[in-house]
C-alpha cells in the first residue's frame, strides 16, 4: 500500500529521505521503500511519524482526512 502523505508531509517540512531514515533509525533506502509502498511500514514508525508531524496515525495512513491528532490517553 502506498502512503503519499508520508512523502507530502516530509516535503512540506523540508526533510530529506536520508534525514527521515536517521530519525527512524533506518536507511534512506528503507524509508524510500516505505514511501513507495514496497515495504510494510511498522506501526511503531507510523506512531513516531504522527508525533513528529503532529497528526493522527489515521491521517498518515489515509484513513481520515482530518489531520488532528488524538488527545493523549489518561493512564491512571
Amino acid at each position: 500500500m502506498i502512503f503519499p502523505r508520508l512523502r507530502d508531509l516530509r516535503k512540506d517540512n523540508d526533510l530529506t529521505q536520508a534525514e527521515m531514515g536517521k530519525y527512524l533509525w533506518v536507511s534512506q533506502r528503507t524509508y524510500s521503500l516505505y514511501e513507495t509502498g514496497k515495504r510494510e511500514v511498522p506501526l511503531a514508525v507510523f506512531i513516531k511519524l504522527a508525533d513528529l508531524y503532529g497528526v493522527s496515525v489515521d491521517y498518515l495512513m489515509g484513513l481520515s482526512d482530518d489531520p488532528t491528532p488524538y488527545p493523549p490517553c489518561n493512564k491512571e
